[in-house]
């Protein structure tokens, strides 16, 4: 039995177990290096060191710490207030404010989980209650959460350019105009499917007035974010911590909604959850450099240029693979092993760095939605209680739309570069 059929059989046991990432991650790439490689695995131990010896990383618990700290609060709540005025006028605004929380909300975020239960908490039931048909709010709420791996800052992001060594700022900028354009479709398409539903009566309605003084604060966040980064006040990992400062500047002296009992357990929450994402960084990039050693990237940049060598039958299979990949994979797993692996490759084509990063971030936000192991669609069933079924047939419309964007990303690289 050939050792590739063995490694699969040991990978396909672990899943059959239910084995963690981690665990999976770190039995392959013990066996790449004890059977292909020099069977010394003290170069896992190094590589994993240099992995997690990134100053990019700080960004990422801080980013994580911003949104429990958001979540925590009011912030979420004033900036539905805030979306809702603004759309209360229009048959089926609701819907379309469900879908402009959750694009705010992950512009402070950067986070597609914490984004669906925040926005999600307080909409859902809003939603239910005017009428709303369940499946569209399932729908809106567990689809709107995905804008959150897109639109800057945005984890996914700042994983790829570590895992790459791309430009963080220049991600995050190119992330700007497929994030509008994700947002402002899934609101038409929500405004035409609810064009039937009544207006808010007088006495439901929002002053926008009050709405835009209460949430002032929180939609100045991602101004000052984008435009330190974009001006070059500071870099990504530093507009993290001026994200955090600032939320809790917001949240404890401003809002007093969160004290220093609420942020121990922020806190706690944050560290448990970076004991299972920096582990998978450090054992993912202990995989790229085997395989960058062994020279696979240009091997198989070789091939594809001998055997496609034509970039849209490249970016199709590109795009299948990533879907494919999305459904079984997390993102970041996705992007760390993926990201380098397709780089090389595509530069072969002719495609942008950053342009490559978008894509891979898009294909992996619909990856989010599709079973057996779309994280939203966990998330949500869990959240709202509902059955796991019935909330992926209800993201299957807007899963179609997020692929047109995909497919107009894909073919028109000015989408993503124009601002850079």
């Amino acid at each position: 039995m050939s050792a590739s059929v063995i490694l699969l059989l040991i990978v396909v046991a672990l899943l059959a177990l239910r084995q963690n990432i981690v665990i999976i991650l770190a039995v392959t790439v013990a066996y790449l290096h004890l059977t292909w490689g020099d069977g010394d695995l003290l170069y896992m131990v190094e590589d994993a060191w240099i992995a997690i010896d990134k100053e990019a990383l700080l960004s990422i618990p801080m980013f994580i710490l911003v949104g429990a700290v958001m979540t925590r609060g009011s912030i979420a709540k004033r900036l539905i207030d805030v979306a809702i005025a603004f759309t209360q006028n229009l048959r089926g605004g609701l819907g379309a404010a469900a879908i402009l929380s959750c694009a705010v909300f992950s512009a402070i975020s950067g986070s597609s989980p914490v984004t669906l239960l925040a926005v999600g908490a307080v909409l859902y039931p809003a939603l239910l209650q005017e009428n709303y048909p369940k499946r569209f709010a399932l729908g809106a709420l567990t689809s709107g959460g995905t804008l959150g791996i897109i639109i800057p800052p945005s984890i996914p992001l700042i994983i790829y350019g570590i895992a790459t060594e791309t430009s963080i700022a220049d991600l995050f900028v190119a992330g700007i105009i497929p994030g509008l354009m994700l947002t402002g479709i899934m609101v038409v398409y929500s405004l035409y499917m609810n064009r039937d539903m009544p207006t808010p009566t007088a006495e439901t309605r929002k002053s926008l007035r009050t709405a835009l003084m209460r949430g002032g604060p929180a939609m100045f966040m991602p101004i000052l974010l984008l435009g330190g980064i974009y001006s070059g006040y500071f870099t990504p990992t530093e507009s993290a911590a001026v994200a955090l400062f600032y939320a809790l500047l917001v949240e404890m002296f401003l809002h007093r909604e969160v004290g220093l009992r609420d942020l121990y357990v922020i806190v706690q929450d944050t560290v448990a959850l970076l004991g299972s994402i920096v582990p998978i960084i450090a054992i993912a990039m202990s995989v790229n450099v085997f395989l960058a050693t062994e020279g696979v990237p240009n091997a198989l940049g070789a091939w594809l240029q001998a055997n496609v060598g034509n970039v849209v039958l490249f970016i199709l299979a590109m795009n299948l693979l990533l879907l494919l990949v999305g459904m079984f994979m997390d993102t970041i797993s996705a992007l760390l092993i993926f990201g380098p692996l397709l780089m090389p490759v595509a530069a072969t084509f002719g495609i942008d760095p950053v342009h490559l990063g978008i894509i891979m971030v898009l294909n992996l936000e619909i990856g989010l939605l599709t079973p057996p192991m779309g994280l939203n669609l966990l998330v949500a069933s869990t959240a709202f209680k509902e059955k796991f079924s019935l909330v992926t047939a209800s993201v299957i419309p807007f899963i179609g739309l997020m692929l047109l964007v995909l497919m107009l990303v894909s073919f028109v690289p000015w989408l993503s570069l124009a601002l850079l």
